[in-house]
């Protein structure tokens, strides 16, 4: 690769990290999340991308219920109300969020030397699904001069106090292949600030509806 091209690659990754992390969010306070490496996340028997060079793992304990949480994860079209880098969000289907269900959202493309483009497109489309346990999606994000290839696992698990949440997601592609480690920094930060943000809305929700009860009661 000349370096001219590495130099553009570079830029345009350090130009888009939400985009990489295939939604996610910005960087989150440290310890918000805990990275976990060892064997792959999985949704009824089915797992990331076992041939990405880019991936990342990493969880994080939400002390709320998990059926807000749930909720949260899975009411697709309010995801820009509690996720900023979320421009638009719109279900591709109906109903209760299920195996074959699709998505498509955007976010904004700051200007950068791999497109003109302004914002990312990203259509996702479940495959695996666990009502309140987990979920499985897969989908391409795109724009002139960008394609990234993603399979996205998330896993929640109630534990004392809370629910345990999470997440392992593979980007292939050829922005993402010229740089693994930039693209794997760049997807830690958005797995990481996705996480954060359901910890912190969830959380704010669980304490409203717990005071709403003891105004009552």
């Amino acid at each position: 690769m000349s370096g001219t091209r590495s130099t553009g690659v570079r830029a345009a990754l350090f130009a888009v990290p939400l985009v990489v992390s295939l939604l996610g969010t910005a960087a989150a306070p440290a310890g918000a999340a805990t990275s976990r490496p060892g064997p792959s996340l999985t949704c009824r028997g089915q797992g990331v991308d076992p041939r990405a060079q880019v991936r990342y793992r990493a969880e994080t304990v939400v002390h709320a219920p998990l059926h807000t949480i749930w909720k949260l994860q899975t009411d697709v079209e309010r995801w820009p109300s509690w996720q900023g880098p979320v421009a638009s969000a719109e279900r591709l289907d109906h109903g209760r969020l299920r195996p074959g269900s699709a998505f498509r959202w955007t976010t904004p493309l700051p200007p950068n030397p791999a497109t003109t483009a302004t914002s990312l497109d990203i259509t996702s489309t479940v495959q695996q699904l666990k009502r309140e346990s987990c979920i499985r999606w897969t989908g391409p994000a795109v724009a002139e001069g960008l394609h990234i290839d993603g399979v996205h696992v998330w896993n929640f698990t109630e534990v004392e106090g809370g629910v345990r949440v999470s997440t392992e997601e593979t980007h292939t592609g050829p922005q993402v292949d010229a740089d693994v480690p930039t693209a794997t920094a760049i997807l830690r930060q958005g797995l990481d600030g996705w996480l954060h943000d359901l910890k912190t809305t969830a959380e704010a929700i669980a304490e409203a509806i717990a005071g709403a009860d003891a105004d009552r009661s």
